[in-house]
């Protein structure tokens, strides 16, 4: 019998937690080792306390996160909140500490220029505060000591987040398996490359298929193609396709290699190894009903991976153009609006086929 997997807690979750630690820790001088926190959705979580710190009029307590068994980059990352009474007027002053990023381009939940705290977790953080302190005017600074080495390995950088990670959650709770950290990056994205004027985006199914894309796209036209433009979807193509049509892109560009095409060309909504199989005999089907010349469809019949097949055919353009055909007919069964175009990369970083959105007549 599988072992049921665990739900974690989001950043935000963790830095409300460690802001009532605080907030107690300043108001009776101790800290208890646990507290209560309410999420969003009306439940209520406890949170083990890691470390406290009294000094004056400042408090600090920590959290160490814990993402369940959906763990990211921020899994069993520090949380810290530092609480200081204030004078002024009665109010709570949330900031970003060490380790937490700023925003710098237009399109997220907060706007440039502010530290990367989401309106969400700001709520929860001020409830959390003022559960132990109902009156007074505090300070509230959330750090996280190795948020900065952490967020050199994901994509805030790209988003305009700099100097750190985003305090981040709209539940306080993190689903297993949910993906819900990578497709709430697209949303994201793709709200920033709207806010900064983009005319169009780049799906991109993986960095070389990126790198390969942005060779050829900004050789070619710069202006159209900044950085902001190319959105790195991963395994997950119908939630980033729904997501084009959320913010006002009708005919993205899909970058991607062989096998990841001939995965989105089969329909698949994610091309997960996980969640979804290479159909090597599907592809026989459609070369055969194509009329394919024979030595392309003994190839496939022969073949164990699409890899191997592109490349032994030396990238062979009817093969191309069918499965390419086909990868636009499935685009429609995810989000019927779009007119997509496709830039296929080679194992080597090169394009070896690019072709631009063609509206249908109608």
């Amino acid at each position: 019998m599988l072992k049921p997997l665990r739900s974690g807690y989001t950043t935000g979750a963790c830095a409300a937690a460690a802001a009532k630690g605080a907030a107690l820790l300043l108001r009776d001088g101790t800290v208890p080792d646990a507290v209560t926190i309410t999420l969003p959705t009306g439940d209520s979580a406890s949170f083990t306390l890691h470390s406290s710190c009294l000094a004056a009029a400042t408090a600090t307590c920590s959290v160490i996160k814990d993402a369940g068994d959906d763990p990211d980059i921020t899994n069993h990352a520090e949380v810290r909140a530092t609480v200081t009474a204030s004078g002024g007027e009665s109010g709570i002053v949330i900031e970003g500490g060490c380790g937490i990023g700023r925003v710098t381009k237009p399109g997220l939940a907060v706007p440039p220029g502010e530290w990367a705290i989401n309106p969400v977790p700001r709520h929860m953080i001020g409830q959390a505060v003022r559960e132990a302190l109902p009156v007074g005017s505090y300070r509230v600074v959330i750090s996280i000591p190795d948020g900065e080495e952490r967020a050199n390995k994901t994509l805030n950088a790209r988003l305009g987040i700099i100097g750190g990670l985003s305090i981040l959650g709209t539940t306080g709770i993190v689903r297993p398996l949910s993906t819900q950290a990578w497709t709430d990056t697209i949303d994201a994205a793709l709200g920033v490359a709207r806010a900064c004027g983009c005319p169009t985006v780049v799906l991109c199914t993986g960095r070389t298929s990126e790198l390969a894309a942005m060779r050829h796209l900004q050789s070619e036209n710069p202006t159209s193609f900044p950085e902001e433009a190319f959105i790195m979807m991963g395994d997950h193509v119908a939630h980033a396709l729904r997501s084009c049509v959320r913010h006002g892109f009708p005919q993205p560009l899909l970058a991607c290699q062989f096998g990841k095409l001939l995965k989105i060309a089969c329909g698949h909504p994610n091309t997960h190894a996980a969640a979804s199989e290479m159909d090597l005999s599907r592809l026989l089907q459609w070369a055969e009903a194509a009329a394919l010349p024979a030595t392309v469809t003994s190839l496939i019949a022969g073949a164990n991976t699409a890899r191997e097949i592109i490349t032994a055919s030396g990238n062979d353009p009817a093969l191309l153009e069918l499965v390419c055909g086909k990868a636009a007919e499935a685009v429609a069964l995810h989000a019927p609006s779009l007119v997509p175009g496709l830039l296929v990369c080679g194992y080597d970083g090169s394009t070896i086929l690019a072709k631009p959105p063609v509206p249908s007549e109608k």
